[in-house]
């Protein structure tokens, strides 16, 4: 079984900076993807980013590309999201997934094929 704890959100005002963070227990394969998603009240749950276990492989959204940044340190079993210049419609519940079956391309943008999820961590952008 794993688990997934998340830290880091809070409130913050357009064009600042938050950085999330992604503790994961338990037994997670090499062929495993993290990924990030946000939900926002009333909208369904969206792709944000995703990781593959070396680092290597990435992906993003397009509403996120050239602000947000995703990274893992597997020495702590964490993942990050670095979000920078966040803007009003960034506001969400974030929440961190892990895919187990190496998903790749827009394939990883579906959270149903996500088996492990986060509490999730609110991020609030004021204008």
């Amino acid at each position: 079984q794993v688990q997934l704890v998340e830290s880091g959100g809070g409130l913050v005002q357009a064009g600042g900076s938050l950085r999330l963070s992604c503790a994961a227990s338990g037994r997670i394969s090499s062929s495993a993807r993290m990924g990030w998603f946000r939900q926002a009240p009333g909208k369904e749950r969206n792709f944000v980013a995703a990781i593959s276990w070396s680092g290597i492989v990435t992906y993003y959204a397009d509403s996120v590309k050239g602000r947000f940044t995703i990274s893992r340190d597997n020495a702590k079993n964490t993942v990050y999201l670095q979000m920078n210049s966040l803007k009003p419609e960034d506001t969400a519940v974030y929440y961190c997934a892990v895919n187990r079956n190496a998903c790749s391309g827009y394939g990883c943008y579906d959270p149903a094929v996500y088996d492990y999820w986060g509490q999730g961590t609110q991020v609030t952008v004021s204008s």
